[in-house]
């Protein structure tokens, strides 16, 4: 049997939102425990959001040198995907977490390395290699266990070396084919990123258009780009077997649904379509929790039960890092008893890196229409802009706001555009300030600036 040792903090999972959370309060002053079975940091620097973003930095690089005899003269593009590998490689320190465990020490977090799970209210068991340990934490449990990627359960597949985040961000060369199962954020982008590095790309979803959960009209822009970039995008597919080996004696086949003889060869294949709650097996029915319920909810303090909060992707409110965080500057003045506005997310913005850029806040026309709001649509094309026009090679985009139009207010915006995740900025803030259209009108929308298509597209509301 274990020694039990008394606490004040828990921090279950230590990704972006439960390491911030235990940084606070140790430095408040309370005894706070860390426990990660993984990197410190969790998936955001290591095979997220960091290494993603520099592998589409170099990716949008060579998409602009393309441009170069459109607009500027003469140039020869070779690509080689080795200086982006090592600007990850450096920035994630050859995948060690020195640079977030060491700010957690000094900070006066104990970090524990092992499995974690609850065993009732305010308890939490760990397995190291050490052994067992158990904590009792007086103030209570913060939950942030994350997600991971999961995959479909196509015949053949789970015996196969395909990537994930995780791996495809290890790659240090371009394959010369690369297949891609999933036309969600993750998949579009590094699709179009492997394009732009020289991999003949084939990108399967099963749903009718890239990035199903955003505007029509901004998936459309993507698709177009897609098409002009020589991306080879099905939609609508359903792929019934995998098989590793290939008749060259490497690589992956694909076998398509409904399609007698239809296949897909490529050399590496990228799955992401979709992830799933880290739920299982951390002892959620100990403390009155569905473990299959599919994510921990909360109400607006983030608490979860009985001195348990909850905050990241496991709450099921947006599995971006910026929500994480969001969540834990609630978590934090709760437990230490202080005065903190209510969670809102009427306003969740979201940006997918694509070229196009798309950025998004509050509503889709659909969800504002399946809510019962008095729709009202605003549409403007980014070509068709001053902007968009001396942008010229690449300027595929549109804005849409989304108004209610008894209040008079926006309830959601998707700018997609070069930049569209800077761009959207004023979007959100009148999403979230609610301020009202007549307001909007008539503000200044310095030219030539992208922004001014927002004022186009605010011009055909008719609210």
């Amino acid at each position: 049997m274990s020694a039990e040792h008394a606490v004040d903090v828990v921090v279950l999972g230590l990704g972006a939102g439960g390491e911030y959370a235990a940084i606070k309060l140790a430095r408040a002053g309370l005894v706070v425990v860390g426990v990660e079975r993984d990197l410190v940091g969790g998936e955001c620097p290591f095979w997220g959001c960091t290494p993603s973003k520099l592998m589409i930095r170099g990716a949008h690089v060579l998409a602009e040198a393309r441009h170069v005899d459109e607009l500027a003269g003469r140039a020869v593009v070779e690509p080689d995907l080795g200086p982006t590998a090592a600007r990850i490689r450096e920035a994630n320190h050859d995948w060690t977490d020195d640079g977030h465990s060491g700010p957690l020490r000094e900070a006066g977090v104990r970090l524990v390395r092992g499995r974690g799970r609850l065993d009732g209210p305010g308890r939490v068991v760990v397995e190291t290699t050490a052994g067992t340990e158990t904590y009792v934490a007086g103030r209570g449990v913060v939950l942030a266990t994350g997600t991971e990627a999961d995959a479909p359960p196509v015949p053949g597949l789970a015996g196969t070396p395909y990537w994930t985040n995780r791996e495809v961000v290890h790659a240090t060369a371009a394959p010369a084919r690369l297949g891609v199962l999933g036309g969600g954020p993750i998949g579009a982008e590094l699709a179009q990123a492997f394009a732009r590095f020289g991999s003949a790309v084939t990108l399967l979803e099963a749903g009718p258009r890239l990035l199903g959960p955003e505007e029509p009209e901004a998936s459309a822009a993507v698709a177009a780009a897609f098409a002009r970039e020589g991306i080879d995008v099905r939609t609508g597919v359903e792929v019934e077997q995998v098989d590793h080996g290939g008749r060259d004696g490497g690589g992956f086949r694909l076998r398509l649904a409904g399609d007698p003889g239809a296949e897909v060869e490529v050399d590496e294949l990228l799955v992401a379509t979709g992830r799933r709650p880290n739920l299982r097996g951390i002892g959620l029915e100990t403390v009155g929790l569905d473990p299959d319920a599919g994510r921990v909810a909360v109400d607006e303090r983030l608490r979860a039960g009985e001195r348990l909060w909850a905050v990241g992707d496991v709450t099921g409110e947006g599995p971006f890092t910026h929500v994480a965080k969001y969540q834990a500057v609630g978590v934090v003045a709760n437990v230490l008893g202080r005065e903190v506005r209510p969670a809102d997310y009427r306003a969740l913005t979201r940006v997918t890196f694509t070229d196009p850029e798309v950025g998004a806040v509050g509503l889709t026309e659909q969800q504002a229409r399946e809510a019962g709001v008095d729709v009202r649509v605003g549409l403007a094309d980014v070509p068709r802009s001053s902007r968009g026009w001396m942008h010229g090679p690449g300027n595929e985009g549109v804005v849409k706001v989304v108004a209610d139009a008894a209040r008079g207010v926006l309830v959601g915006g998707t700018v997609a555009a070069p930049y569209g995740g800077e761009v959207m900025g004023l979007l959100s803030t009148a999403v979230h300030a609610e301020v009202p259209v007549e307001v909007l009108r008539g503000m200044h929308f310095p030219f030539p600036t992208f922004q001014r298509t927002i004022e186009a597209a605010l011009k055909a509301l008719d609210v």
